[in-house]
């Protein structure tokens, strides 16, 4: 596809707005009272994104890979997902994750909706089976340095970038980018976007990626 721009979307919070994925997956490990104010504490700024993965990644110790896959076939995603992928390559924008969600959770939205995976911590495992461990770390500062990386890779600069979030983890892309959107955000994602909407369904984004990518000259239709 001849690329026109990239659309960065978050997960937790976003495509999720229900809960982060974290919690979901925690609540079926068994460790989500735990997570949840780890998570908690982090929004807070009272933990590191690294000590949260650490207390997150404890619980999935001896699930398994498959088991995983399974639990977020069922991960309850915002209304709309499917008519803004569509709208998004059939304008050559490529829709593509950036998030610190755990990379199967990405990997598992990109098998559903044909998001484009690209980042994320990694829980260590060995022979399909998780240990317990995180296998690398990723803050919201790799999330927006992994999203810039990609966009050079594709031969994208940034003023053909857009991205869209909700929460402290998003503020550093946000920054790095001309233009932006808070969804269903708090207020300090909000001050650090150029734009803000709140909404039960994706769908209600269009309006705003109509307006961004009419600006997207000279590869305007």
């Amino acid at each position: 596809m001849d690329l026109r721009g990239i659309v960065f979307f978050d997960i937790d919070g976003t495509l999720t707005p229900s809960g982060s994925t974290s919690s979901f997956l925690a609540g079926r490990l068994g460790n989500q009272r735990d997570l949840d104010e780890a998570e908690d504490r982090y929004a807070h700024g009272e933990l590191t994104n690294k000590r949260v993965s650490e207390i997150d990644a404890a619980g999935w110790r001896g699930a398994e890979a498959t088991t995983i896959e399974r639990w977020l076939d069922e991960l309850p995603v915002i209304a709309g997902v499917e008519p803004v992928l569509s709208w998004c390559q059939s304008h050559r924008l490529e829709p593509v994750l950036a998030s610190l969600a755990w990379q199967p959770v990405g990997q598992s939205l990109a098998r559903r909706y044909g998001f484009t995976t690209n980042g994320g911590p990694r829980v260590g495992s060995s022979q399909s089976v998780y240990d317990g461990t995180v296998a690398e770390h990723f803050d919201e500062f790799d999330k927006r340095d992994r999203a810039l990386q990609l966009a050079a890779e594709r031969q994208v600069p940034v003023t053909r970038c857009c991205a869209i979030g909700d929460s402290r983890s998003d503020i550093p892309l946000f920054r790095a980018l001309p233009n932006s959107l808070a969804l269903n955000a708090g207020p300090a994602a909000r001050a650090a976007a150029t734009s803000a909407v709140d909404t039960d369904d994706l769908v209600a984004i269009l309006p705003w990626l109509e307006r961004w990518q009419r600006g997207l000259d000279p590869w305007s239709s």
